[in-house]
């Protein structure tokens, strides 16, 4: 089908899903794909669940919108409750968006009426990683640290600055702009923060596991108590980037919940909903919102925050999530699925690295095993196995530029944690054969 939509597929002409059911999406021809990436790592409850149209379209019968100055709702105040309970603070309070982007500009924008609130207005600096995905819109693209989606926009960016990414697999490589040891990292953020000048970082904003851009890459042992203790020591906010990594994805309700850190901020979206609604939303500490909130404000909003139909469906994913264990279910389908690549791809010739939590998995493709050598980017080597498993009717999620900021390739797997275990072993399969031949293709 060809027609007048800004398309973001790279095919002139890609499919057109018809319906969706469990792990599986079916096209206007028939053919179905079983979606072993979440559709970007977001389809947490299954495609298809009857419950939450129902309730979706109860709450829009009774009220579809009424704005968020004028009005709250019941499904809003409700789920902020239900979800408080599972978050990593303490009474945290939040502020609903309509996804992840709109939620970390949110977050920008409250971690600085939060320090103005402490009369502290001299810190408006922020400090994040390379390597790193926080959204598309400006203020997140600058704070990203992905540099081939920044390089069209850089006369526009520079007001934040970046610190290296936690990445153990590559730290210290020529170009990768990352350390794999945790001292160092934590030692340079300290020096970033002391280097701005006393009382000018107002927060230091990152992904506990890196998604997107580096493929499920965890930071060394140590890293996020000593971060954490680094921010607190300096009055900086501590911002959780979990749109990704939220909601069970890595077997835990979130992710900083691995090292029992509880950050100031949490940004979370994609699995609140499993892409039944475009929502979001940043949480707040209590003692935080507390202070806003009976101080000088907060000055901020969107026309869809606040959304009365966008809480009910996250109230109702919430519930499908406790209900069946979905989170417990990631952790234990996770190792499953690790292992299961173990097996098929662990002895691999371009298999570099197979990390990740819960079904958040990423598989590190190289050209040389012993050195870590990327294939360059002109191979396209991602792009085949992708395409060449897309025709066999799997879809994945993946990545470039992780080595270098323009050489590497990476796959990142996050099925629905509904996924069964046939589909799991087709999932490695699957990712193997297309491997293999994209290999094959390249070499001749």
């Amino acid at each position: 089908m060809s027609g007048r939509v800004f398309s973001r597929a790279s095919a002139t002409n890609p499919p057109v899903a018809a319906q969706a059911h469990g792990s599986t999406i079916v096209d206007t021809e028939g053919r179905e794909y079983l979606d072993a990436a979440g559709g970007a790592i977001v389809v947490g409850i299954g495609h298809g669940r009857r419950e939450v149209a129902a309730v979706m379209a109860e709450q829009a019968g009774r009220v579809a919108y009424a704005h968020g100055s004028a009005f709250t709702s019941d499904p809003l105040e409700r789920y902020a409750k239900a979800v408080g309970a599972r978050l990593p603070m303490d009474n945290p309070a939040i502020y609903p968006v309509s996804g992840g982007s709109e939620a970390i500009e949110t977050a920008l924008k409250l971690a600085r009426a939060i320090q103005i609130n402490r009369g502290e207005t001299d810190r408006w600096q922020v400090i994040s990683r390379w390597n790193s995905y926080h959204g598309n819109t400006l203020g997140a693209l600058d704070l990203s640290g992905r540099q081939p989606l920044r390089a069209p926009y850089e006369q526009w960016l520079g007001r934040f600055s970046h610190v290296s990414a936690a990445y153990p697999y590559r730290g210290g490589q020529p170009g990768s702009r990352s350390l794999g040891d945790a001292q160092l990292l934590v030692d340079e953020l300290e020096a970033a923060i002391v280097a701005a000048g006393p009382g000018r970082v107002a927060a230091f904003v990152a992904e506990p596991i890196v998604g997107a851009t580096l493929g499920a890459v965890e930071p060394p042992e140590g890293y996020w108590p000593a971060i954490a203790d680094v921010c607190r020591r300096h009055g900086v906010l501590l911002i959780a980037d979990e749109v990704m990594t939220g909601f069970g994805r890595t077997g835990a309700w979130f992710a900083m919940d691995h090292w029992g850190v509880r950050p100031d901020l949490l940004v979370a979206a994609k699995g609140a909903t499993s892409g039944y609604w475009p929502f979001g939303f940043v949480a707040a500490d209590g003692p935080l919102y507390d202070a806003v909130r009976t101080g000088r404000g907060f000055t901020h909003g969107f026309t869809y925050s606040h959304q009365p139909v966008a809480a009910a469906v996250a109230g109702e994913v919430l519930r499908i999530l406790e209900a069946e264990q979905l989170v417990e279910a990631s952790a234990v389908k996770g190792e499953r699925l690790k292992a299961l690549l173990r097996d098929r791809l662990g002895d691999h010739q371009a298999v570099g690295d197979i990390r990740g939590r819960g079904l958040m998995v990423g598989v590190e493709l190289v050209a040389n095993r012993a050195t870590k050598a990327p294939y360059p980017r002109a191979a396209k080597l991602i792009e085949s196995v992708v395409q060449i498993a897309a025709e066999r009717g799997l879809l994945l999620y993946h990545g470039a530029g992780n080595a270098n900021g323009v050489d590497g390739d990476t796959v990142l797997l996050g099925p629905p944690l509904v996924i069964t275990d046939a589909e799991l072993v087709r999932i490695a399969d699957g990712l193997g054969e297309a491997l293999d031949l994209a290999v094959a293709g390249i070499a001749g």
